[in-house]
């Protein structure tokens, strides 16, 4: 007999969501990844949820109507990570004109169900704040609904739901070698240690790498693939409302500048075909320039490539030739007679990425009985309360732990929803939670994040975890390896 019925290769959003899927309706599932969770592509992402606007102008109704819903999915069981926000697209007299703006935002609106979110409207940005940060020629934008997600986040906590269903999550476990029988046989290097694991199925999620883990690993054809990377970059806070702005660039391409880590600004996004290690993944030059030009040409206060405080980078493949919009993802299922089944699955947006899961899970039904489909409906880790009462849960914590500032606890229940408690307890006082880390971090998160979200390095703590990197100094950068690296 196997040891699982199921082995994911690959830690980011795709893999993480099927370990939570598949271990959730019975499932017997160990996940592999040779890293840290989401470190991939799946923190590159442009951290939107959304329906895609331009997706309108191509003419792709039922697609966006199917983002549409499961935003309104994502919105419902992860309301801590995936928050409402206003979006305002500035009219520029030299691209879209307004009647076009206007009527696509009205079919935006028919093509979404009841979420709640308030409806688009005309805004004159000469009286509002979303205009203070404009160059003064513009007059006028248009604001809609949609949603902003912290994508690390959603990696990590659907694999702590895995993990609270019964999956086996195991980060630095490289799998060197598989043996492709009526089961598979995996040989892995986990944290240092040979282990050869059994299972019935296997799953490769491995983004990037998948053509490469397809052929030198599981030694199968690759499908014919190519690799696109996605880019965006940080700069400091060019903007004091919370809007996130989209902006017609001078090429017809949409770009958001959004609030990132309370004082910087998400610039993004820029993507092209990729070539080389995935592992090394890097603007270019002319990219940032490209950002830098299109945040320009709207913002009063202008940026150079020198501004740029951090680039933020990942490659995904995609069916070859490479298509330029491909939310939704390809999952491929190779069986036959003798030979355990075999899923590859790549690419595909955060928004629809619990659908995509669900949909890879539900082809193994051929292969041994689950349960019925169900993470629609079930919250991810610490979000069981509605999105509306996200402001709430914030004053309940300020009000429990009074040490609590506004931004610490804003911060703290946007990671951890109602979890919060499990890493504040009973503290009484911010001594209480052990040494701290720059103004925010302390070491009882970082314990909790090493127990419960599998953190092993600072850059687990810092980059995907949180986004405290941004503005924690080298000394306590420092003083945070040297406490990871004390036995508990």
């Amino acid at each position: 007999m196997a040891d699982y019925d199921l082995a994911i290769i690959g830690g980011g959003l795709n893999g993480t969501s099927i370990a939570r899927d598949a271990a959730g309706r019975g499932l017997r599932v160990i996940l592999l990844e040779q890293a840290d969770l989401g470190c991939g592509a799946s923190q590159a992402s442009p951290r939107l949820v959304h329906g895609d606007l331009a997706g309108l102008e191509r003419r792709e109704f039922f697609r966006v109507r199917r983002a549409l819903r499961e935003r309104d999915v994502l919105l419902r069981i992860a309301p801590h990570l995936v928050r409402p926000a206003r979006f305002a697209i500035p009219v520029h007299a030299e691209e879209r004109p307004p009647w076009q703006l206007r009527s696509l935002l009205l079919l935006y609106e028919h093509l979404a169900s009841r979420s709640g979110l308030p409806r688009s409207a005309t805004l004159d940005v000469t009286h509002h704040p979303v205009g203070n940060a404009l160059k003064r020629p513009f007059g006028t934008a248009f604001e809609y609904a949609d949603c902003v997600v912290d994508d690390s986040r959603l990696v990590v906590l659907n694999a702590v739901d895995a993990a609270a269903r019964g999956a086996d999550i195991r980060t630095g476990a490289r799998v060197t070698r598989a043996e492709r029988g009526e089961t598979w046989r995996l040989v892995a290097i986990d944290r240092g240690y040979r282990r050869v694991i059994t299972a019935r199925s296997l799953v490769n999620a491995t983004g990037a790498w998948t053509g490469s883990v397809a052929e030198t690993v599981l030694r199968v054809p690759a499908p014919r693939l190519a690799t696109v990377q996605i880019s965006q970059i940080v700069v400091r806070r060019l903007f004091d409302c919370d809007y996130v702005y989209a902006f017609q660039h001078a090429d017809g391409q949409l770009i958001f500048a959004s609030p990132y880590a309370q004082d910087c600004t998400l610039i993004g996004s820029v993507g092209h075909a990729f070539k080389g290690d995935p592992a090394i993944v890097a603007m270019s030059v002319r990219e940032v320039a490209y950002l830098c030009d299109a945040a320009n040409r709207y913002f009063r206060e202008q940026i150079t490539p020198a501004d740029v405080l951090r680039t933020i980078s990942g490659a995904n493949s995609v069916i070859a030739p490479a298509r330029r919009h491909m939310r939704d993802g390809a999952a491929l299922l190779d069986y036959r007679r003798g030979k355990a089944p075999l899923l590859t699955i790549f690419g595909g947006d955060v928004t629809t990425s619990r659908h995509r899961a669900e949909r890879a899970v539900s082809e193994f039904t051929r292969f041994y009985p689950m349960t019925p489909r169900w993470t629609a409906t079930v919250p991810l880790p610490g979000g069981a309360f509605a999105w509306q009462r996200f402001e709430t849960e914030v004053d309940i914590a300020r009000d429990r732990w009074r040490f609590l500032g506004e931004a610490a606890a804003r911060r703290l229940v946007a990671a951890y929803g109602l979890n919060v408690k499990d890493i504040l307890g009973e503290a009484k006082a911010k001594a209480d939670l052990g040494p701290a880390f720059g103004p925010e971090l302390t070491g009882a998160e970082v314990r909790y994040l090493m127990r419960k979200e599998w953190a092993r390095f600072p850059d687990d703590v810092l980059w995907r975890r949180s986004k405290l990197g941004l503005t924690m100094p080298q000394a306590d950068r420092d003083a945070l390896a040297a406490f990871m690296a004390k036995p508990d």
